[in-house]
């Protein structure tokens, strides 16, 4: 329990320097560095691996917005 507190403590530091571009990776940090200690105590590990995967996540889902809003600026444009 005290290396997860640690963990997450670290990781909001470490995060707290660059929000805009921890976006996703705090979260998956918490998620990956829990799953990672109650898998064997690798909550560095985990948290490392959920950052990365979240930080790959908000890439995602902002690449899709932005496609969402390219097609309706494209609708409208067309008076549809």
């Amino acid at each position: 329990m005290k290396s997860l507190i640690v963990c997450l403590v670290a990781a909001s530091f470490a995060f707290a320097a660059a929000p805009a571009e921890a976006k996703g990776c705090l979260k998956g940090a918490v998620v990956g560095g829990v799953a990672g200690h109650y898998a064997g105590h690798h909550g560095w590990l985990g948290a490392a691996a959920g950052c990365l995967y979240g930080r790959h996540r908000a890439k995602d889902q902002e690449r899709q917005q932005q496609t969402q809003h390219q097609g309706q600026a494209e609708i409208g444009q067309t008076g549809m």
